[in-house]
């Protein structure tokens, strides 16, 4: 749960300065918090499975 909010908290600061870099480099880190956020989801998805087990 605090890797998601860290995430999003990051999430946040480079939204926040979006409007200071450029959109290239914007999309780059859009896109490795978007990944960050969907390993999290698998790694969270496949141990919940493992516990209902």
């Amino acid at each position: 749960m605090i890797v998601l909010v860290a995430a999003l908290l990051l999430l946040g600061v480079v939204l926040g300065a979006v409007v200071q870099i450029p959109l290239p480099l914007s999309l780059v880190l859009a896109a490795a918090i978007g990944c960050w956020l969907l390993i999290f989801a698998v790694r969270e998805r496949t141990g919940a499975q493992r516990r209902s087990r």
